[in-house]
């Protein structure tokens, strides 16, 4: 697709949008773009473009042009000026609804977008947003703008999150398509727009408001035979895929899996001829036996005829592309990583065929419940609507800016608006049978009615990083270059934080541990946030020997937030919410970390509160297996003690003294006897921690008292401890 970037109230425009769309060049190929008030100017080159003789140079659109449907160079100037990054699949629909004459899905958006405000007779910002967001629910398609009209600018970007967007108002208001963007040219507090979200930046007065979007839901739930509901399923997903089919050739991100299958199969089935119209691509590690992905792949291929690319990377191979993928994505979460490398070597096989469209399976693991974790979930429906709506923080941007980086545009049929609606409201025994240890049981049973085989429709998922083995050679090279972990392999070559987080943290196992791992992904965790609650009932907050938290956060030599509360069961979250404001204005923190593993109570509250203050929410440890959790916080060097219990099965002898292997494996027998939680999910134990692998000094008990309520309920009162020097 295209490149965005603009800046506003900044002395340095002109120069700051040339740096700009160098650093994104690879997002259009076609051609540059700039615009100010009164002037505008396109070259091929960003160096190319001239400074005009202009009284207004303080405010610059820009725009670097992936031309897809005629030509039309942006920014678009009309009564206001647009630069947008979109892919509207009904545009000719909406020209001909509306009576507009445009030339692409571009000029239909400028041109939709004031047709829409010139009929407002108020003309106050909630109303031209509210507007706005009316016409945006209209379009189906992808798509992120900036449209600049007198003294405001208005920005957007498609529900799910889809199209980047990043922005600050750290020196005026800048932004851009990727954060390397504005980063790169000098600006910090870069932030990334939440997709429900629109908005409005006023020169005037250098403000910046937020009008809030509605999203999907996931009630009613669709009540219809499920031959019904399957029905529908299939005609909404074969749209999807056939609104995305461009008049050029176009290639298929393929692993022979379930997923990816289905859509090239559709491709055949809506009369696209494999080697003449399409293209799969699959890539994998040269290895001694070839990745699974790619023997999959092979076989299907010519089972199905299907035309494929296989790319094999050597080990060296790997090196080099990790030196170029690792800075693109901005991140060094390894997972991430691996399945980056993976697009990445395909989509550099696909650049060199001169493909510059590519489909990509994203999105029905979130859907349809194709993870491992959802078989544990507790409520599939919702779970399924969090991974939807967080999907723009983990995958898509990794997504595109791989994609144009290799100026191909990433088109993606199940994250299709209408698709998306439709699955959330299917019922979770159709996503997922628990009887038969099956995962997106609609798509299989709708790929077998298609006449795809058992062999698609019934493969297990295998993570794109392990189907490829770049997992596996990412954990070769860090051993051959001397490195512990594969994370510190890669912070080579990203070596500044990914983000700053503050973390909610109750003193206890879950949220010390949510911590570490987030820190050794490359987050810098800025604070601490400690809410006090003076209900021992509270739902939300952990309450046993919280005021120790402050010595805790000494060891670890971490500032803490601290925020009383009374503990009504809404009035907390309003003092939660306080908290982690203090903590943004204090610490500049972009996101929020949490403990939770299984309780969407408190993970859904938490992320209300994140998404009203801008922030990102993290629950690392969502859904993992419990006893494999508590194996882990031992083998990794924490120690604590069971702060209370309350559970048939426990006494007060589990309370005041360091856990132990053995200690865990009494709680999985207790779990296969009597259900008890291993990790006390139900409420069976709360827990302090004395020592961690982030921890600088370790906590020592001198003095506690031990209050046993009855036979099965107890809890330590801690009335002395101090920090001690680690062996």
């Amino acid at each position: 697709m295209c490149g965005i970037t603009g800046f506003f109230n900044n002395e340095n425009a002109f120069e700051l949008t040339q740096q700009s769309l160098k650093i994104m060049k690879d997002r259009g190929l076609d051609c540059m773009g700039i615009c100010g008030h009164d002037w505008f100017g396109f070259s091929k080159d960003a160096d190319e473009l001239d400074l005009p003789e202009s009284e207004d140079i303080d405010n610059i659109l820009g725009h670097c042009l992936h031309s897809m449907v005629d030509f039309v160079r942006q920014p678009i100037t009309l009564k206001g000026k647009i630069s947008t990054n979109c892919e509207i699949y009904n545009w000719k629909e909406l020209a001909e609804k509306y009576g507009i004459t445009a030339r692409n899905d571009s000029e239909l958006l400028i041109e939709l977008i004031e047709l829409k405000l010139q009929n407002l007779n108020d003309t106050s910002d909630e109303t031209i947003l509210q507007a706005m967001d009316d016409l945006l629910a209209e379009i189906i398609g992808v798509y992120a703008f900036a449209y600049w009209k007198d003294n405001k600018v208005y920005v957007a970007r498609d529900i799910i999150g889809i199209k980047p967007f990043w922005y600050t108002i750290s020196d005026g208001f800048a932004f851009a398509s990727e954060k390397k963007a504005l980063a790169r040219t000098g600006f910090s507090d870069i932030k990334e727009l939440n997709p429900r979200e629109i908005l409005v930046y006023d020169l005037s007065d250098r403000s910046l408001q937020r009008f809030n979007r509605k999203f999907f839901s996931i009630v009613p739930e669709d009540s219809r035979p499920f031959e019904t509901i399957k029905e529908d399923f299939l005609k909404l997903l074969e749209n999807a895929v056939s609104v995305r089919i461009p008049d050029e050739k176009f290639g298929i991100l393929f692993s022979g899996g379930l997923d990816s299958t289905v859509i090239a199969y559709l491709c055949k089935m809506l009369g696209k001829e494999p080697g003449i119209d399409f293209t799969c691509y699959t890539a994998g590690l040269e290895d001694v036996n070839l990745p699974p992905d790619i023997e999959h792949s092979l076989r299907l291929a010519e089972d199905l005829g299907l035309d494929l690319n296989v790319r094999k990377i050597s080990l060296e191979g790997v090196e080099e592309y990790l030196k170029a993928v690792v800075p693109l994505v901005e991140d060094t979460n390894v997972p991430k990583v691996g399945v980056a490398m993976t697009m990445y070597a395909a989509c550099v096989a696909a650049r060199e065929d001169g493909i510059r469209v590519m489909f990509s399976g994203s999105g029905a693991d979130e859907l349809l419940a194709g993870y491992d974790r959802h078989k544990r979930s507790t409520d599939i429906s919702r779970d399924c609507y969090a991974d939807i709506l967080k999907i723009y923080e983990k995958n898509t941007y990794r997504d595109d800016v791989v994609a144009m980086n290799n100026n191909i545009e990433l088109r993606v049929p199940y994250l299709d608006r209408r698709f998306v609606d439709y699955c959330l409201k299917i019922p979770p025994q159709y996503k997922i049978n628990t009887e038969l240890d099956q995962n997106k049981l609609i798509l299989r049973e709708v790929a077998r009615d298609i006449g795809l085989p058992d062999e698609v429709s019934m493969r297990r998922k295998q993570a794109a990083q392990y189907g490829s083995r770049f997992d596996k050679a990412i954990g070769k090279l860090t051993k051959k270059t001397g490195y512990r972990t594969k994370t510190e392999y890669l912070k080579q070559f990203y070596g500044q934080p990914i983000m700053k987080l503050g973390v909610l943290f109750s003193s206890g196992k879950d949220s010390n541990y949510a911590m570490h791992i987030m820190q050794q992904q490359n987050y810098a965790v800025e604070c601490l946030i400690t809410i006090k609650s003076q209900n021992p009932d509270s739902y939300m907050f952990h309450t046993p020997n919280i005021e120790l938290a402050q010595l805790q956060a000494e060891a670890m030599g971490i500032p803490l937030i601290e925020e009383i509360t009374p503990g009504e069961k809404e009035i907390e979250l309003e003092d939660m919410k306080n908290a982690i404001q203090r903590a943004k204005d204090e610490f500049g923190i972009e996101g929020v970390v949490t403990g939770a593993l299984y309780s969407n109570y408190q993970r859904e509250r938490i992320e209300r509160v994140c998404d009203e203050l801008g922030l990102k929410a993290f629950s690392p440890l969502w859904h993992i297996d419990q006893e494999k959790e508590m194996k882990q916080l031992l083998s990794i060097g924490f120690e604590f003690i069971f702060s209370s219990i309350a559970a048939y099965g426990l006494d007060k002898s589990w309370v005041g003294r360091t856990i132990d292997e053995k200690d865990i494996e009494r709680l999985v027998r207790l779990n296969e006897k009597i259900g008890l939680n291993v990790a006390g999910e139900g409420g069976e134990f709360e827990s302090f921690v004395l020592d961690g692998p982030m921890y600088n000094k370790k906590i020592e008990i001198r003095e506690l008292d031990v209050v046993e309520l009855d036979e099965y309920t107890a809890k330590v009162m801690i009335k002395d401890a101090v920090l001690v020097d680690k062996d």
